[in-house]
């Protein structure tokens, strides 16, 4: 490698030579060309979301981490999602479904989905993604899932097949940035038989914590989107 090819990060603390960190511990403290210190954290599942290459809005950490918890997903579970997007809640997912479950994402757009695959696979995530191409609203191949996940800009025209897919009592979360859509979506749910239906929209405000001068800080994260929940039953 040329002296000019090195890689090196540049930041408004100074440049850091990115290949001498090679084999290196986390945690290790390092200094830059001006004289800063720079802290080498191992990333995150959050840190690796976020800085997925990306061709649509990504779903924030803020409104991932509820989802996950209202629809129950954890190791061994079977999951269903359409579309596929960036891919960003699909790698949330297999990390939280591995060694034994699966995620079965959909997407109607081949270009979407081939920068998903490439982030999935740079994660290490790819033994627990199956990406299928296609319209979610002519009904998905895959049954008998634990929860599924609707991120598509008319979620209420696949309402139907979701509830094919899932299991009895199985959960489903709808990503909408609109209220209109929202409106959409909750009526539908409802025709098809969808129960403990609720939207909710998250705000992130983080507060700058020092000794005698606590407040809040002046920009936070707001409006995101809002998140529907629904539970499957047997019934009609």
């Amino acid at each position: 490698m040329k002296p000019r090819d090195t890689p090196k990060l540049h930041t408004h603390l100074g440049i850091l030579d990115v290949s001498a960190l090679v084999g290196g511990e986390y945690g290790a403290m390092v200094t830059t060309t001006l004289g800063d210190s720079l802290v080498i954290l191992k990333p995150t599942i959050e840190d690796l979301v976020m800085k997925m290459a990306r061709k649509t809005q990504v779903v924030y950490p803020k409104d991932l981490g509820l989802m996950m918890v209202k629809l129950g997903v954890h190791s061994g579970s079977r999951v269903i999602e359409t579309g596929t997007g960036t891919g960003a809640t699909t790698a949330l997912m297999a990390h939280l479904v591995q060694p034994t479950g699966m995620v079965y994402t959909y997407d109607i757009r081949p270009d979407f989905q081939e920068a998903a695959v490439k982030s999935i696979e740079r994660l290490g995530l790819s033994s627990w993604v199956t990406f299928r191409s296609g319209d979610a609203r002519e009904g998905f191949t895959d049954r008998g899932m634990d929860a599924g996940v609707l991120d598509v800009g008319d979620p209420w025209e696949v309402v139907r097949s979701m509830k094919e897919a899932l299991k009895p009592a199985a959960a489903m979360a709808a990503i909408t940035p609109t209220t209109n859509q929202a409106e959409k979506l909750v009526a539908k749910m409802a025709d098809e038989g969808f129960v403990a239906i609720e939207t909710v929209e998250l705000l992130l405000r983080h507060i700058e914590a020092r000794v005698g001068m606590t407040r809040p800080s002046g920009v936070m994260v707001g409006h995101t989107a809002y998140l529907t929940f629904g539970r499957k039953t047997s019934g009609p």
